[in-house]
């Protein structure tokens, strides 16, 4: 056969974990027994801000069936965080880190108790007997800003974690040439994650006496050095596994239960289980951030924009988590995809007493495009413009330059993929279903586009390792591709076998894929920022270059291992944030239609196209079903998921009080265009393209609901209560 004929890229090839899920063979962390278990139960905080002055343990640990009560004295080195450790792995007394003994919001972590079973271990955690002082509780960003704030972490001054700045050309200056200048005040709100596999996992202590976690999480080896850190252990004497992991959309990007369960095990010798309630699992991992943005643009009388000025807040919760990172993409998406020659941009990322703020699919790009999108509206309204074509006028191409200085890297196809997304919509009627005559309801269109950085950005050094092993005699009988990426429900272990297969010439029957250990497999970064295929692949065809170099020259087996390294980034200049932030970028657009009810605000999404540059699809059908999800995602965080927090408390600690959406929410229509354009280092042209359909959804329903009734909402989620109180407004 030729390569042609085993091609297996471009091919809707069934998932490789299919079989298992289906007929529930698959096996997820909260699946995992091992013989002489033991069960451990965490105490959150369940206060927002408050000293612990003494804790009495001696009930819990009288209790039958309690086997240990842990407490921060018992963490060797208590501190955790992704970027940086700023947060108590347990607080409480007797812990060296400076404020180890304050908690800072309602999830954190104070005390475990390791139990016989899971009944016992909940039933004595409610012995546990606390002396709290409570302590002034910050529950905005604006108020954390204040001078008389109090300061929430010791190493964080004015509770300011990171502040980003833009500057471009002459803002000033440039207003006086404007023939329009449009300014308003936007608000995005926190959405939760809500993976159908709540938090869970079991640790042990393996065959070669290394400390092992089982448990859903996005980068293997980074939760292996944030647990060896914690209990002052070498890395080599700690594995991480993922087994089957029910969603993540960012949202175990940071740990939750990883060193608490893999200290029992290392301190206990027996393998220790635990799994949260739906109600721990919502107030004790990160949200996406709620946003408060300030935009000022103006554009001269043609539509050509001319300039921009934004301020951005973000409210980071208690610790760092990602709010930096987050920070940075929100402030290269404020602008959208269009060139600008004077930018004036400020973002911050604020402490406060809430849950933290981390990463969520599309990692500050929603919250930035809205804003954006919103404003090239409200420009084209005052111009008297066609909004498309004010975007087709001013779109980024190959020899712009951006509002940090820098060209986007070649291949810059957003207009094409506006220009795919209007035909379509051009050539559809709007929805419009049928009303009875005591119905009012009203019908619009909307549209947005925005783009989404592939791979992690401003100088962070990326990197991915793949290793394939071939066996056979005259022709090459199993490939084995070892690779630590997480599957986290997109259908990455699919695509590994398909660009394993493509990359050898053979057929993906003839692949075994062993994935997700750190025992097995070189580091791989984050199943995150989009870049788990494009990173994948380069790794990938690496490793099969090699493998195919020793087959040629005999040796048995052909072993090869190749870490990719794509084009570098560099870090904003502090002062104008001037840098070549992102080496691939993929770019989106999408028109929606909408029925609006006048009499009871509520909000109908009815026809959704959208368009996507993937580069190249690997698995057509996984990217449309990868549309699909983030289109019904996207959806919810603008209809209807309405997280709510009061003085530092979350009042929707369920999901009969936070609503997703179910299936009669889901569009009725969601049409799909998988645009491919290839990117120049891209494998085989490659893109990556799971958050891109997210970031366009809440502007363009925004604007669908001003095309029905002629008015403009600034702040989301779209309920019925704030859509009929605009609508009863003048």
């Amino acid at each position: 056969m030729t390569n042609t004929e085993l091609s297996s890229i471009g091919v809707s090839m069934r998932r490789v974990d299919a079989p298992g899920k289906v007929t529930g063979a698959t096996n997820y962390p909260g699946d995992l027994t091992m013989p002489g278990m033991l069960w451990a139960k965490l105490l959150f905080a369940g206060r927002p801000h408050a000293r612990i002055l003494s804790m009495d343990l001696s009930a819990a640990h009288a209790h039958p069936g309690v086997v240990a009560v842990f407490t921060a004295a018992d963490v060797p080195f208590n501190e955790y965080g992704l970027i940086d450790p700023d947060q108590p792995v347990l607080c409480g007394l007797g812990s060296a880190k400076l404020g180890a003994d304050v908690v800072r919001f309602v999830g954190d972590q104070v005390t475990m108790v390791v139990a016989e079973t899971e009944a016992a271990a909940e039933e004595a955690l409610e012995l546990i007997q606390i002396s709290w002082e409570d302590l002034p509780v910050v529950t905005g960003p604006m108020m954390a800003m204040l001078p008389d704030a109090i300061q929430i972490l010791p190493s964080v001054a004015g509770n300011v974690l990171e502040h980003n700045r833009i500057r471009k050309g002459d803002v000033a200056r440039a207003w006086a040439e404007c023939a329009a200048i449009v300014e308003a005040d936007y608000q995005t709100p926190m959405q939760e994650h809500a993976y159908l596999q709540p938090e869970a996992g079991l640790a042990y202590i393996d065959e070669h006496g290394r400390v092992t976690v089982q448990v859903a999480g996005q980068w293997v080896h980074e939760d292996q050095h944030q647990i060896a850190h914690a209990l002052g252990i070498p890395v080599e004497q700690v594995r991480v596994i993922y087994p089957a992991i029910g969603g993540a959309f960012g949202g175990r990007e940071d740990l939750s239960i990883q060193i608490v369960l893999a200290l029992a095990a290392h301190k206990l010798r027996r393998p220790v289980k635990m799994i949260w309630s739906r109600s721990e699992s919502i107030v004790g991992h990160h949200k996406r951030h709620a946003y408060y943005i300030h935009a000022k643009w103006g554009a001269d009388k043609h539509g050509k924009l001319l300039a921009a000025e934004c301020n951005l807040v973000a409210d980071a919760g208690a610790y760092a988590y990602t709010s930096a990172k987050v920070l940075g993409n929100a402030i290269l998406n404020v602008t959208g995809p269009y060139e600008f020659p004077n930018a004036s941009v400020d973002a911050r990322a604020v402490l406060t007493n809430n849950v933290p703020g981390g990463a969520f699919r599309g990692f500050g790009g929603p919250q930035g495009a809205f804003a954006a999108e919103m404003q090239i509206n409200l420009l084209a309204e005052a111009l008297g413009l066609d909004p498309i074509e004010m975007r087709l006028m001013n779109l980024m191409r190959d020899d712009t330059l951006s509002t940090v200085g820098s060209k986007f890297p070649p291949g810059v196809t957003i207009e094409k993929v506006v220009q795919a997304c209007a035909g379509e919509a051009r050539r559809q009627p709007l929805s419009r279903p049928a009303v009875t005559r005591t119905q009012r309801k009203v019908h619009g269109r909307g549209f947005a586009c925005a783009f989404k950085n592939i791979g992690f950005s401003f100088g962070f050094p990326e990197r991915c390792v793949a290793t394939i092993e071939l066996h056979g005699k005259a022709h090459i009988e199993e490939a084995i591709i070892y690779h630590a990426g997480a599957d986290l429900g997109q259908g990455a272990h699919t695509v590994f076998v398909q660009m394993t297969a493509h990359a050898l010439g053979i057929s993906a029957e003839l692949v075994r894929l062993v994935a997700s250990d750190t025992s097995t497999s070189g580091d791989s970064g984050s199943s995150s920022a989009s870049r788990m295929t494009f990173m994948a692949g380069n790794s990938i065809i690496g490793a099969a270059k090699g493998a195919l170099e020793k087959w040629r020259s005999e040796e048995r087996p052909a072993i090869a291992t190749f870490r990719y390294e794509p084009p570098p980034t560099t870090a904003p200049d502090p002062e104008t944030g001037a840098c070549d932030p992102n080496f691939a970028y993929g770019y989106v657009a999408q028109s929606v239609d909408v029925e609006v009810d006048l009499d009871t605000g509520h909000v109908r999404l009815l026809d959704v196209i959208c368009a996507n540059d993937v580069g190249k699809a690997i698995n057509p059908q996984q990217v449309v079903g990868q549309i699909e999800g983030a289109v019904v995602q996207a959806a919810g965080y603008a209809l209807m998921e309405n997280f709510i927090m009061k003085d530092g408390r979350v009042l929707t600690p369920h999901l009969s009080s936070y609503l997703i959406p179910t299936v009669l929410d889901v569009p009725t229509r969601v049409k799909s265009l998988v645009l491919e354009f290839a990117d120049r280092v891209g494998p085989w042209g490659v893109r990556g393209m799971s958050e891109m359909p997210l970031l366009p959804m809440a502007p363009a329903i925004a604007a669908a609901i001003h095309d029905a009734t002629g008015k403009w909402i600034y702040g989301f989620p779209f309920t019925p209560d704030r859509v009929w109180r605009a609508l009863q407004a003048t």
